[in-house]
This record gives C-alpha cells, sequence and structure tokens, in this order.
C-alpha cells in the first residue's frame, strides 16, 4: 500500500513540519512558555515528526523531511550562537548567520537518521512495533550525536522532560532513558489524531505502555536515593555580572578582580555566613602566574579568616613543557601559595570536556577561529577522574560550563565520593538568551540522575541552588550583581544511574533494533516467498 494515500497519511507536510520544530524548540527552557507546559510542546512537536516520519511514503522522504524539521529546529534553539559569533566574536553577522545555519544542518542529520532508521524498520500503521522502532531509532540517533566528534547533546529529548512525568526516569538510566520515554510518548499520544477507526485497537498497548511509565517516572522521582551526608554547608555563590566585552579588557580587570574581592568579603561577612565561596568559570581571566603573589595571599587570608573554601574559576598555566588548562582551584588556609603560583596547586580540577572553536580548534578550522575576537584557548584537557574538593564535612565535584551537558562523565567523581555537584559557568557569551535557561535545565537533569544537590555559580546567570531532587531551591535574576546564600545538604548513596551509567539503555536500544530488524526481513521475506 502506497502510505501517502492511507488515511492516516500526514497532511500538508511543510507547515507541519515547521510548526512541530517551533514547538519543540520551545519546550527546552522556560519562557515564552511557563515550564508546566514544556513537557506538553515536545510531545506535539516531537509527536508530529514522529507520526510523519512512520507515515511517509518511504524511508528517504522521511529522513529528508526529518532533516528540513532539523534544521529549523536547531537554528532556533541555539539561535543564541549567533550573539556569540557576531556580537562577542566580532565576526561579520552574515558569516555568524551562515555559520548558525551550517551547524544546524550539520546536527539535523541525526534527526534525518533516526527517521530513516524508524521508517525502515516499522511495520506499516502506528501500533506498538512502530513505536518502539521510532523510539529505539530516536535515542540511538541521539546518543550518537551526543559521542561523535565529541558530542554535541544540547537540546537532547530529555530536558523537555525535567519538569515531567518522565523525569523520574533519569535516577534508573540517564538522560537517554528519558529521551526514549519522551520519543516514545510523544509517537503515542499522536496517533489519536484523525485517524482510521478500524485502526484504533492496536493502538492502545502503546498509549497504555506511555501512562505505565509515566506513571512509574512519578514514583520513581519521589523516592529518595540517597541520603543526608554529614552537616550541612552554609554557601554563597558569587555572580558578578562583567560584560563579556569588557571582561578581557585590562582597563576593567582590576575591577572585576576588586568586585568579586569585595563581595567575596561581604559574603564571608555577613549575618549568613559561608563554609564555602563559589565563584565562576574564568573570574580571573588572567593565568595565575600574571598576577602578583599578594593577590593570591589575600584571598587565602580572606578564607582563613573564616574558616572557609573558596573555589574559582582561573586559567592554569604550568611547565615546561606549556600545559593551559581551564580550572577550578580550592583556597583555604592550608593552601600551598608557591605550588598554586607555579600551576600546580594541591586541590584544583581541570576541564576534560573542551568546547570546539572556543576551547580547542578542530582540524581545518583555525582560520574561523582566527576571525573571533576570543581569547583563552586552545587548551589541555584535564583527567577523566579527578578528586572532588573536601570542604568541611562534605565532597564537591566541579565540573565546568559545558561539561555537564555530559551526565555520563560526571559519574566517576559521584563514585568517588562527592556528595555535591557544583557548575562553574561564564554564559556571558551569550546575553541573556534561552541558553542560560536551558543550561539550567540540563544541571537539574544532572540532580536527578546523581540525587545530588548541585550548585551553580556562573557570571551572568543562571546562578542557582538546585536540590537532589532537581527542583532549584533559590537563584538570582539572570545580567544582575548579587550573592546568592543558602543552606545544602551533601547526600551518599548511589542511584542505579551512577552505578551501570548508559549501558542498560543503550543495550535495550541495540536489542530493539536489531530485533525490529528481523522482523522486518521475516516480512519481506513472507511476502517474497523467499
Amino acid at each position: 500500500m502506497n502510505r501517502s494515500r492511507h488515511p492516516d497519511a500526514p497532511l500538508n507536510r511543510l507547515p507541519w513540519l515547521l510548526a512541530g520544530a517551533l514547538l519543540y524548540a520551545l519546550a527546552f527552557a522556560p519562557g515564552p512558555l511557563p515550564a508546566w507546559l514544556l513537557p506538553g510542546a515536545q510531545w506535539l512537536g516531537l509527536g508530529l515528526l514522529a507520526r510523519h516520519t512512520l507515515l511517509a511514503p518511504s524511508p528517504w522522504r522521511a529522513a529528508r523531511d526529518a532533516w528540513l524539521f532539523g534544521i529549523f529546529f536547531f537554528a532556533l534553539g541555539t539561535y543564541w550562537i549567533f550573539i556569540s559569533l557576531h556580537t562577542y566574536g566580532g565576526i561579520p553577522a552574515a558569516l555568524a548567520v551562515i555559520a548558525v545555519v551550517a551547524l544546524a544542518a550539520v546536527m539535523a542529520l541525526y534527526f534525518g537518521l533516526a527517521a530513516l532508521v524508524a521508517r525502515w524498520l516499522a511495520p506499516a500503521g502506528l501500533g506498538l512495533p512502530a513505536i518502539l522502532a521510532w523510539s529505539a531509532a530516536w535515542t540511538g540517533a541521539e546518543w550518537l550525536r551526543g559521542t561523535l566528534f565529541t558530542g554535541f547533546p544540547w537540546l537532547n529529548a530529555a530536558y523537555a522532560q525535567v519538569d515531567g512525568p518522565y523525569a523520574g526516569w533519569a535516577i534508573l538510566g540517564g538522560a537517554y532513558t528519558v529521551a526514549f520515554w519522551a520519543a516514545f510518548s510523544s509517537a503515542a499520544l499522536l496517533v489519536w489524531l484523525p485517524t482510521g477507526i478500524q485502526t484504533t485497537a492496536r493502538r492502545l498497548p502503546a498509549l497504555g505502555l506511555a501512562l505505565t511509565a509515566a506513571l512509574a517516572g512519578v514514583l520513581l522521582a519521589r523516592t529518595d536515593w540517597s541520603v543526608a551526608e554529614g552537616e550541612p554547608l552554609r554557601v554563597a555563590l558569587v555572580q558578578g555580572n562583567i560584560g563579556q566585552d569588557i571582561k578581557f579588557d585590562p582597563i576593567h580587570i582590576v575591577n572585576a578582580l576588586q568586585t568579586h574581592l569585595q563581595m567575596s568579603t561581604a559574603a564571608l561577612e555577613s549575618e549568613q555566613g559561608a563554609d564555602l565561596v563559589l565563584l565562576p568559570e574564568t573570574m580571573i581571566p588572567l593565568f595565575q602566574h600574571q598576577l602578583p603573589m599578594a593577590f593570591w595571599e589575600q584571598w587565602r587570608d580572606l578564607a582563613d579568616s573564616h574558616n572557609a573554601v573558596v573555589l574559582m574559576g582561573v586559567p592554569l598555566y604550568s611547565g615546561p613543557p606549556d600545559r593551559y588548562t581551564n580550572s577550578i582551584v580550592a583556597l583555604h588556609g592550608g593552601t600551598d601559595l608557591q605550588a598554586l603560583y607555579a600551576g600546580t596547586p594541591d586541590e584544583h580540577y581541570d576541564k576534560q570536556h573542551l568546547v570546539p572553536f572556543g576551547e580547542f580548534i578542530p582540524s581545518g578550522f583555525r582560520w574561523f577561529v582566527d576571525m573571533m575576537e576570543m581569547p583563552l584557548g586552545d587548551f589541555n584537557r584535564g583527567d577523566i577522574s579527578q578528586p572532588p574538593f573536601p570542604a568541611h564535612d562534605q565532597f564537591v565535584a566541579a565540573n565546568i560550563c559545558y561539561e555537564d551537558v555530559f551526565g555520563e562523565e560526571l559519574l566517576p567523581a559521584v563514585r568517588g565520593g562527592a556528595t555535591l555537584l557544583a557548575n562553574f559557568s561564564n554564559l556571558g557569551w551569550f546575553g541573556s538568551s534561552w541558553a542560560l535557561r536551558q543550561h539550567l535545565q540540563m544541571s537539574r537533569l544532572r540532580a536527578q540522575e546523581t540525587a545530588r544537590p548541585m550548585l551553580r555559580a556562573t557570571n551572568t546567570g543562571a546562578t542557582a541552588i538546585v536540590d537532589e531532587h532537581g527542583q532549584v531551591q533559590t537563584s538570582l535574576p539572570t545580567a544582575a550583581v548579587g550573592t546568592l546564600y543558602g543552606s545544602v545538604q551533601g547526600r551518599s548513596g548511589l542511584t542505579p544511574y551512577v552505578r551501570t551509567g548508559n549501558t542498560p539503555i543503550l543495550a535495550i536500544i541495540a536489542l530493539l533494533l536489531v530485533g525490529l530488524g528481523i522482523a522486518r526481513l521475516r516480512r519481506r521475506q513472507a511476502r517474497t516467498g523467499h
């Protein structure tokens, strides 16, 4: 049967695809939609693509249309890259637009791959086997997108479900398990658009499974998977709001450093007080040895006089051989300043997952990076497993900016005894755009996966304290100067996801794809008699 003439065939394709891509792009952060509507926007947007894919006249048509969907989706969802390239990077507007669209076109290839595989594997109709084919293919493509060529898992389907019923599955299987149920439920719910009545009965199992998984997710989210460890910490998260246009200007660097010192001093001397002070990524925009030793003595003495630990972002240089890292260092009464000055402090964290173009230059793209006005690049990678920072009774696992988009990469620190997670970011490159709120959603899922609170210390936002259930306890307005105070209880105990990582969901996807592939071959043999 020609599926394009099936009673369930999509209406005029392009308008529906673009409408779906728009809804899907809106689902990854509050504004303009409220948080409670984000899962619904995903179900409609991604569901339109799923339905269109499974009813497409051919696998290649499904792939082409999904690719178009993806271009529109990624161009909208990551429009803020234009701000970093043009407004702050100095690249001409036309070239910046081309770069955003080119990235969108490349990322959309994964959507096309998912649609190609799903349509090839799926039997006719919109029953449970077809929806399983779609969900497995989609999740597999999301994993490839987050893994190949250093990965770009931004806007993974899971992050639209942070406030949805499937978020609880992060505890068992991480973001890709949530993405599986997001894809499955989107397709299962959209089968109830006007359809041929004779096919309704075979669609009930898919809808029933989607609803059962949603209920299970709600129950999982309400279960405590960790226990309190040690005494709570009084924390102060400093948001200096240093504009990216002046951050590296020598005239403003001294003022910015003084501002952060004054804010940290005020936090430690305030009525609330603080056991732990966090300052954002590259709070110090110079290498450690480019500042006088008196500068470091001032910070150490401040921490020592209040029995506190200060964690701050600073690029470290050590050599020979020359080594540059985007790092977090700890300052307290016992800090060895000579080792810090040499670029080898006793307590530090070096960023391990670097941002292409911003922190390392992919082969063949030196010309593009040279066009950008972007200091501090070409960093070395840190080790995969690095010890957490001790802070009184707690152990703080640091990750820097882009790193908390990769949930599996935070697991070694949690297995190694971390009781708190802390993200240090500078999203000033993206203004007050969606990027800040999208990033907060990802941090919330990291907290859910690990059952650990997440502290977010950022330059311009979103500075926040997130509890072990992924709920924002308190936050600062973006693009504002301020200090966020709170009391945070560290947690111990390992969730199933921390123990196993992505292995179970990848195994399930592989089994589904292989099983559906075998079923397709048998159907073909039955039709041809061979």
